[in-house]
């Protein structure tokens, strides 16, 4: 039996869908497990990070858990109570999922939150696996409501490059650590295979949609009050800021070939994940000649 937490999110219900395809015992944990929607045979269970007497009953007679904890100022706890749940019920294997830039100085506040849940995943005694996605492809999904309704999309990171990564990767990259003690001990950044802008990646979508997509820049001068009117969590705008600043900054300008090395092929990269979603986009046209 495989835990997974977070089994609703975009990585743990991929996760889910990937296990239940081979043929794996998968339990879902959720905060509300009549809403959840899951493949036929996973055992679903009420996990809510605000109540940790939730955490040992999920546990029982697991052999190996993905943790996802709650990331920001205010759930730097809940990894290790996890962990502490986990090795209480004699799991065997943690596979936890972090985030990149992780104890980098550069980073920041941001770059602290996953560093206490990362340190009891080390500290636990089991055989463990650390995920550091970059930013997902995933995230251009915000450009869903300015494209449908004929605005530009936002670009919040200047020139600053990065690798994103496909999401369907990272839950491909933890399906293997959970099943198998070969990546014990590894702390895995993971990203896609090239590094574009922001504008790089809305022409590649542009392309893919056959219609012009504008792109406008948000100076960083004016990006608090854009992700405010957002409606990003107050605790979350200096995060926000700091990590935006990181990538305009060329910081986040990596590529590495862990997905490679677990999975056994090359990453994919942002122009197969938006084919793969185009619909999500609305209608395909014709680019301009």
């Amino acid at each position: 039996m495989i835990l997974i937490t977070g089994a609703t999110g975009t990585i743990g219900s991929d996760i889910v869908r990937q296990l239940v395809a081979e043929g794996v015992a998968v339990r879902a944990a959720t905060r509300h497990p009549e809403r959840a929607e899951f493949p036929a045979g996973v055992e679903v269970v009420r996990v809510d990070y605000r109540d940790p007497a939730t955490f040992a009953p999920a546990m029982t007679d697991v052999e190996a858990a993905f943790l996802v904890g709650i990331p920001g100022p205010d759930g730097t706890g809940t990894d290790a109570e996890l962990v502490a749940a986990a090795r209480a019920a004699g799991v065997r294997r943690v596979v936890k999922l972090s985030a990149v830039g992780t104890g980098d100085p550069l980073l920041g506040v941001p770059g602290s939150w996953h560093v206490p849940g990362e340190q009891a995943v080390r500290d636990s005694g089991l055989e463990w696996t650390i995920l550091r996605p970059n930013t997902f492809a995933s995230n251009t999904f915000s450009w869903i409501e300015p494209l449908g309704n004929g605005h530009p999309v936002p670009n919040l990171t200047g020139d600053g490059k990065q690798a994103v990564v496909d999401p369907r990767d990272v839950s491909a990259v933890a399906a293997v650590a959970l099943r198998s003690s070969d990546h014990h001990g590894h702390t895995f950044t993971l990203t896609g295979p090239e590094l574009q802008t922001s504008r790089d990646q809305a022409a590649v979508l542009a392309e893919i949609l056959g219609r012009p997509i504008a792109v406008t820049d948000i100076a960083e001068a004016d990006a608090r009050a854009f992700i405010v009117a957002a409606g990003l969590p107050p605790a979350f705008v200096e995060g926000s800021l700091i990590g935006q600043a990181f990538i305009r900054g060329g910081h986040n300008e990596l590529i590495t070939d862990d997905i490679a090395r677990v999975l056994g092929r090359p990453p994919r990269g942002y122009a197969t994940w938006a084919a793969d979603h185009r619909d999500a986009f609305g209608p395909v046209g014709a680019l301009p000649a």
